[in-house]
């Protein structure tokens, strides 16, 4: 029996979420150890494990993975959730792409001075609602599809929920002007491994926190 994959990362959401989100969507168990001291970072580095002295770090198939965008492809490939040819492909990662963009200034803005938090999140919900969810109310309108891409799903639909519950805990009323994302959401949030993951007791994480940030801090030195 093959090993599960082991994720190396912090107590927390960061560039580990969306990893955390495909393998749960694809039904895979993994096992985490999460980095809370310098110690265990260098002994990472001076291991030889981190490619470009950075994580996240996945442990799967005999291999040790970095750089998120890496490993995000290779998992959807490997679970069958990376479209039927290059033509989807391409839009699978059009779509990743663009909501990671979105999700990266969630993650960044925990980071940023106190006094600017506010004003970062509010832009952050002005940038979902004119810039990144009308492209993908449209693209559900156009093809009338329950799914982003080819009518199957993907790895697109996985992020893009995950995007919009992270948009959500900053404005619960972010879709109201997005009647197909509405549906949308609620109908991949039914999906039975997605709904595991969003049940309290998963391994799904919660928004950074202050205690979060200062670990990151204090193992990455910045």
């Amino acid at each position: 029996m093959a090993a599960k994959p082991k994720l190396y990362y912090f107590r927390g959401r960061g560039r580990m979420e969306s990893i955390r989100w495909l393998l749960a969507a694809a039904g895979v168990e993994f096992e985490e150890e999460f980095l809370e001291t310098r110690e265990q970072y260098e002994k990472l580095q001076k291991d030889g494990r981190l490619l470009f002295g950075q994580v996240p770090l996945v442990e799967i198939d005999g291999m040790m993975l970095t750089q998120t965008r890496a490993i995000l492809s290779y998992l959807a490939a490997k679970y069958n959730l990376y479209g039927k040819d290059l033509k989807e492909t391409v839009r699978i990662d059009m779509y990743t792409d663009g909501t990671q963009d979105l999700m990266m200034m969630i993650l960044q803005t925990p980071f940023s001075p106190p006094e600017e938090r506010e004003e970062n999140f509010a832009l952050i919900v002005k940038k979902a609602k004119t810039r990144y969810f009308p492209v993908f109310e449209k693209i559900l309108k156009d093809h009338g599809e329950d799914f982003l891409v080819g009518n199957k799903f993907s790895w697109a639909d996985i992020q893009l929920l995950e995007a919009i519950l992270n948009v959500e805990e900053l404005n619960a009323d972010v879709l109201s002007d997005f009647p197909l994302l509405k549906a949308f959401k609620t109908r991949i949030s039914n999906i039975s491994t997605i709904k595991k993951f969003l049940q309290p007791g998963s391994q799904r994480k919660p928004p950074a926190d202050s205690h979060y940030v200062e670990v990151v801090r204090n193992v990455l030195q910045f």
